[in-house]
């Protein structure tokens, strides 16, 4: 996989949901996610992640370029596992990786991924890739919403790394 473009996506803080409600929708998918972020140069967020889905793992490198509050740039690609613990060295100093599983909705033709993490008991995070920044954004009614956290950056992966233990 090699992802060379914009991506625009909404993120939203969301109750935590009923797990077993998101598994029975049709065509759910999950992945267990290990992401750890690498020292990279100014401007940009460099990580690596694992990703195991359905008992296969996958590991990708990737290098973020932020545009604007809903949009960056994404290079990504597939590497191998030496590949994968080779850049681990490079970790950033103070961070820890961010686990989570991912439970892929296909909703309103888009994919809406339910990221559950394990330092959470009373919310989730939500989020939709869309085709522009002023695309509507609808949402499984299951999903309670809290606010959209696009632009709030202690609710970025990265941050999250670093610091999870603040009040919603």
């Amino acid at each position: 996989m090699n992802t060379n473009g914009l991506e625009i996506e909404h993120k939203y803080l969301i109750e935590y949901p009923d797990r077993d409600e998101l598994l029975a929708m049709e065509g759910v998918k999950t992945a267990v996610i290990e992401q750890t972020y690498l020292e990279s140069e100014k401007g940009s967020t460099e990580r690596v992640r694992r990703w195991e889905e359905d008992g296969e793992v996958i590991y990708y490198h990737t290098v973020k370029r932020r545009v604007s509050d809903l949009t960056h740039t994404e290079d990504e690609i597939e590497i191998t596992d030496d590949e994968y613990q080779e850049l681990l060295k490079r970790k950033r100093g103070g961070c820890s990786p961010v686990c989570k599983e991912r439970i892929m909705i296909p909703y309103d033709g888009h994919t809406v991924e339910v990221d559950i993490y394990p330092f959470w008991q009373d919310r989730a995070v939500a989020e939709v890739e869309v085709m522009s920044e002023d695309e509507e954004v609808k949402l499984p009614g299951c999903l309670k919403v809290i606010r959209e956290v696009t632009s709030e950056g202690r609710y970025k992966n990265v941050s999250l790394a670093y610091d999870h233990d603040f009040p919603v």
